[in-house]
C-alpha cells in the first residue's frame, strides 16, 4: 500500500476592530515558506456539490494600488497558463493572454 503524503497551507489574518485585514501571513512548509508576510491573496476553491467557485479575496489596508494592479495582471496571466495546462485549449488560452496584454496596456504596466 502506498504511503499518503499530506501537505498543509496555513493562512493567518490579523484584523482591525472593523475586521479589515492589517496583516496577512502564510505558511507552506513543503514549499519552504514559513510565516511569510504578504499584502494580498486570492483563493478559489471548487464546490463540487453546488458546481460553483468559492472565493476568499483579501488585502491589507496598506496594499498600494499600483502593486494591486500588477498583482491582478500577474494573476490573470498565471490563470491563462493554468487554464491551458488544465484544458489544452490553446485557442482560448491565447485569447486570455490577449486580454492580459490589453489589461497591462490600459493600466500602463508594460515596460517601455
Amino acid at each position: 500500500m502506498a504511503t499518503i503524503h499530506k501537505s498543509e497551507i496555513k493562512i493567518e489574518i490579523e484584523l482591525d476592530e472593523n475586521k479589515v485585514p492589517e496583516k496577512l501571513q502564510w505558511t507552506a512548509k513543503d514549499g519552504g515558506i514559513e510565516n511569510e508576510e504578504t499584502k494580498a491573496m486570492l483563493l478559489s476553491v471548487w464546490d463540487t456539490k453546488s458546481k460553483e467557485s468559492l472565493r476568499i479575496d483579501l488585502w491589507t489596508k496598506d496594499m498600494p494600488v499600483d502593486e494591486m494592479k500588477v498583482f491582478f495582471h500577474q494573476t490573470l496571466v498565471s490563470m491563462s497558463d493554468t487554464f491551458n495546462r488544465a484544458t489544452q485549449d490553446e485557442k482560448m488560452s491565447a485569447t486570455m493572454k490577449d486580454f492580459c496584454d490589453y489589461f497591462a496596456e490600459k493600466l500602463d504596466l508594460k515596460e517601455k
